[in-house]
């Protein structure tokens, strides 16, 4: 199996952070997006990584979408020269567009709000409510406290094999985009209370 990566949503950080390795890689993963002509989606900032991936992707000639709940807008700053603009009223909404809107999610450095998304969207996978790819761009090691976490759950039995392969996760995105490609989702069936997780 071979999936097309039309249209991609990235959850990421309307802050910089202070690793200037962080915003040199989503800048060049910007305009990889652009130059290869996908759909960028995502959370609608001009400040940040978001800022960063938005502007690098429009240079290069992507399309590029912002999702971004109404009070967000002057906290986050709203982008102005993005291709569309879709305002939500809450971030749940935000959350479930930006995935009903996408071929597959990578999350690249962020807080809490890029934690919150990826983790909803990988739990929808681990529900078996989805067979998207759902990836972490892990430049420099910034995930892996995540990716260490994982494989505590796993050791200690809090979730299955099946699971644990759900989470892609890589430090070049281009080597990212291939295991999307080719991704297969685990067959998966999770009923609460009928098996163990």
């Amino acid at each position: 199996m071979y999936r097309e990566i039309k249209n991609i949503t990235v959850f990421c950080g309307s802050n910089s952070g202070n690793d200037q390795l962080l915003q040199d890689t989503a800048r060049t993963f910007g305009e990889y997006i652009g130059q290869h002509k996908i759909k960028l989606i995502y959370g609608g900032a001009k400040l940040g990584i978001m800022g960063i991936v938005a502007d690098a992707a429009l240079k290069f000639g992507a399309e590029v979408v912002g999702v971004i709940p109404g009070f967000l807008k002057t906290k986050e700053v709203a982008h102005d020269a993005i291709t569309e603009m879709i305002q939500v009223g809450t971030m749940h909404e935000r959350k479930s567009l930006m995935y009903e809107m996408c071929d597959a999610v990578i999350a690249l450095p962020g807080g809490f709000g890029t934690l919150d998304e990826f983790f909803e969207v990988l739990t929808w996978a681990q529900l078996g409510l989805h067979t998207k790819p759902v990836c972490l761009l892990n430049i420099n090691g910034f995930f892996d406290p995540i990716i260490n976490m994982a494989d505590s759950l796993l050791e200690k039995g809090f979730i299955k094999k099946e699971h644990h392969s759900l989470i892609i996760a890589d430090s070049d995105f281009i080597r990212l985009f291939e295991k999307m490609k080719t991704y297969q989702a685990p067959n998966l069936t999770k009923w609460l209370g009928l098996e163990k997780v």
